[in-house]
């Protein structure tokens, strides 16, 4: 969902469960997961992958994964990276429809709507530094990221999704990005967890792991 305070976290428990938006859990978290608990046998990790806003508080996560700026809370919240929110088709596409050269041309093309980025037929982009809400009409709405990117995959038409869920596919040449220049501020990445001295050593074992491979990822870095 296209939200300026929260992305549906991405939490992971290691002593219960861990939690983090479903894309990114498998795209990020699993990797590191399954490394962690190659290192830490003794370790047994519960993870949790969901578009949704979960209290890690209230449900006894030891971490957890957010897309967004932070809310005041108890947390301690370490910033790993950032994330756009890009407009992408794919290149037969482009070649049949012409890209948009300006955000009223979306009015012409054929868009999809992912329901866990943009839930909203509008798209909010900036004209000048000022942001503007652009108003859409899908001719597909798609409640999940996978099936909204192989529709455009698929020459459909054009999609609104966060760059790290379609990096792959840009970067193999599959998907390419348009509007660029009116792009919105690009979110923030954070991992967020209990502080204090009663955070075992386990967890700051997989905050520190998830830290460094997050920041080393250049999928998670304004380009």
């Amino acid at each position: 969902m296209e939200r300026t305070s929260l992305k549906g976290p991405a939490s992971m428990t290691i002593s219960r469960s861990t939690i983090a938006p479903a894309l990114f859990g498998r795209i990020y978290v699993t990797p590191i997961v399954t490394a962690y608990l190659q290192r830490y046998p003794e370790v047994r990790a519960e993870c949790l992958f969901v578009d949704r806003i979960v209290n890690l508080v209230e449900e006894g996560i030891d971490v957890g994964i957010r897309i967004g700026e932070l809310p005041d809370s108890s947390l301690q919240g370490i910033r790993v990276g950032t994330v756009r929110r890009v407009i992408c088709a794919a290149p037969r596409y482009l070649r049949a429809r012409g890209a948009p050269r300006h955000p009223e041309d979306l009015s012409r093309h054929t868009v999809i709507s992912a329901l866990a980025v943009t839930p909203v037929s509008q798209w909010r982009l900036s004209i000048d530094g000022k942001e503007r809400l652009f108003e859409v009409t899908p001719r597909m709405v798609s409640s999940s990221n996978d099936a909204a990117i192989a529709a455009a995959m698929s020459g459909f038409g054009v999609v609104r999704l966060l760059s790290y869920q379609i990096a792959a596919h840009v970067k193999a040449g599959e998907l390419t990005i348009v509007l660029a220049d009116f792009e919105p501020a690009a979110l923030p990445v954070h991992i967020v967890h209990h502080h204090g001295r009663r955070v075992a050593q386990k967890v700051r074992a997989f905050v520190d792991m998830t830290t460094e491979t997050l920041r080393d990822d250049p999928s998670l870095t304004i380009r």
